[in-house]
């Protein structure tokens, strides 16, 4: 189950990314409420997923 530690630090690329994208829209006066949106859940799913990878890794 390595890929588990792996998966996890995609989400938090998606944050970065739509955390960016956020940003441009902002400056160009666009809307950025979704990109938003879709960074903070990427950010608690990292959370998440860590949480729970952390969990199995210490059940073993």
């Amino acid at each position: 189950m390595n890929y588990l530690k792996i998966v996890q630090y995609f989400y938090l690329a998606f944050a970065a990314f739509f955390a960016y994208d956020a940003f441009a829209k902002y400056n160009n006066d666009e809307s950025y409420f979704l990109s938003i949106l879709i960074a903070a859940v990427s950010l608690g799913m990292f959370f998440f997923r860590r949480h729970f990878y952390n969990k199995y890794q210490n059940k073993k």
